[in-house]
């Protein structure tokens, strides 16, 4: 898994693009140049909304850990946390609302809904 270099997480993405059509969530938008890379942005709110797969950004609701390489993986999730730490400080500095959401919460229907209707 070490090799694997993904630029986007697009399952869970798409079902996030989804999720903004069904609620009508609108002025969105992918790709935007903001540190951090940002999942999807909303420029004139200022949100950026960020899809966080829930191995690789440690969510405790997945209490597995690789045997192989067990040490490697630990590093690496310890250093996503970290700059996602620092990513979300610089960016509400900067004056954005920040939003991390779990890949869990997007396959969650109740739970996601509540998280995104203060988007809207």
């Amino acid at each position: 898994m070490r090799a694997v270099k993904s630029r986007y997480n697009i399952s869970t993405e798409l079902k996030l693009i989804q999720i903004f059509k069904e609620l009508g969530i609108k002025g969105w938008r992918r790709g935007y140049n903001l540190y951090g890379n940002p999942d999807f942005t909303f420029p004139k709110k200022r949100i950026a909304v960020f899809a966080d797969g829930c191995f690789w950004h440690g969510h405790s609701c997945r209490n597995i850990a690789p045997k192989d390489n067990a040490y490697y993986w630990k590093e690496k999730i310890r250093k996503n946390k970290l700059r996602d730490g620092i990513v979300s400080k610089t960016l509400r500095q900067k004056g954005w609302r920040v939003v991390r959401i779990w890949e869990c919460e997007i396959k969650n229907e109740s739970l996601r809904k509540l998280k995104l209707l203060y988007l809207v």
